[in-house]
């Protein structure tokens, strides 16, 4: 959570606020966080595992939006509009995540209404990436477009491991996700992605490993095109 870099950027009195006004839940892997049309309830933030955000339809066909690891803040939308939870969220794995009530966010921003820019800059960050990934999904091949979600996860929306001391280490991150899963973020057959992840194998831009990726190179894989 304090790894993220929308909480260590804010000022120390809002990050202190947001530590002491929340409480951990655990959860079990497929473990259901909160679901399409749920009342808002709060802000959550992966403390270790990972989160899915997800939706589906009605014939139960999935779309797989985002996998959020430890230091990725979410939940915000709701906080702006009032408004009804837009996705499903669910534990990907063995997780731990910080909530923040609604009623104490409430009240925070009640008192310190300059933090709304705080978690406008949250939301702002997400938006950006919304967009790009439809410029990818439009402009881009699947091997390009592979690689760069792949980075992008990694990243955690721009975080890198704080302990990382160099840009070498910084290069190298595993991500613990299945074909099938990444292919449904992006849209594509399990066969386009396997191929995809091959090449860049071939390339020495990652290690396929079973059930987890090896990033050797995320300067590379972010801006292949």
């Amino acid at each position: 959570m304090r790894s993220g870099s929308w909480f260590r950027g804010l000022p120390a009195d809002m990050r202190a606020a947001l530590l002491e006004a929340g409480t951990i839940r655990r959860l079990e892997p497929g473990e259901v966080l909160f679901q399409r049309g749920d009342p808002f309830d709060g802000l959550y933030a992966v403390i270790a595992g990972a989160v899915l955000v997800h939706a589906h339809d009605a014939d139960g066909k999935a779309a797989l939006l985002g996998l959020l690891e430890a230091g990725a803040w979410f939940g915000e939308i709701c906080l702006f509009d009032g408004l009804l939870r837009t996705h499903d969220a669910r534990a990907a794995t063995r997780a731990a995540v910080w909530h923040v009530p609604r009623a104490r966010l409430d009240a925070m921003l009640a008192a310190q209404p300059s933090w709304w820019r705080e978690f406008g800059k949250l939301l702002a960050g997400k938006t950006r990436e919304a967009f790009r990934y439809v410029e990818e999904a439009q402009l881009l091949p699947p091997l390009a477009r592979t690689a760069r979600r792949l980075a992008a996860i990694a990243r955690s929306y721009g975080d890198t491991p704080a302990a990382a001391p160099d840009r070498t280490r910084q290069s190298h991150r595993s991500i613990h996700l299945p074909q099938e899963q990444l292919a449904q973020m992006l849209g594509l057959s399990r066969q386009t992605v396997n191929h995809a992840l091959r090449e860049l194998e071939a390339r020495g831009l990652l290690r396929l490993r079973y059930a987890d990726i090896e990033l050797l190179d995320l300067s590379t894989l972010e801006t292949l095109t």
